[in-house]
């Protein structure tokens, strides 16, 4: 496995693995697969990404696993949150790995970069998990995240319940 710093040139790979894992994290709970497209034609096109990458307060990270892209991460510093007290805190954005890999820890070797550089800018680090999705929640449980909040997110005619977890990183 590698773990890559994404930059401008990987928006293509980066728009490419966020529309396929968010579709297979969340596609099932559209009920009107139009509002799916539009969320990821809006959200994850390229010209988007490369836009992201370049912001100075945006990291991404590639996985690869024999040259193949099978995962990305974003950490986004300075992203002060309602839940979280400290304002200099930064927000873990996304991990998401290709379902066939889900069992090569891949998720946990991109989080682990991702604190790396995050422990060296801010005090605390933030995120929010769909909570329906059991299999993350417990992943950043048992990583150190700790429940302190919940907020909801609209999605064309879907309603999502999220929590926001936070860690300690000093």
């Amino acid at each position: 496995m590698e773990i890559l710093k994404a930059i401008h040139s990987d928006a293509t790979i980066v728009a490419l693995l966020a529309r396929i894992t968010f579709t297979e994290t969340f596609g099932h709970y559209f009920r009107d697969k139009l509002d799916l497209e539009n969320y990821l034609n809006w959200t994850f096109n390229v010209q988007k990404l490369q836009n992201s990458i370049a912001k100075p307060d945006n990291r991404y990270w590639l996985a690869k696993i024999e040259g193949l892209p099978v995962g990305y991460a974003k950490l986004k510093l300075n992203s002060p949150s309602p839940f979280v007290k400290e304002s200099d805190c930064c927000q873990l954005q996304k991990i998401y790995v290709l379902k066939d890999f889900l069992s090569k820890k891949i998720g946990l070797a991109l989080q682990n970069e991702l604190l790396n550089e995050a422990t060296s800018k801010s005090p605390k680090i933030w995120l929010s998990v769909l909570k329906e999705n059991e299999r993350a929640v417990r992943f950043y449980g048992k990583n150190g995240f700790e429940k302190v909040g919940d907020h909801d997110f609209q999605i064309g005619k879907e309603h999502f319940e999220f929590q926001a977890m936070a860690k300690s990183l000093w």
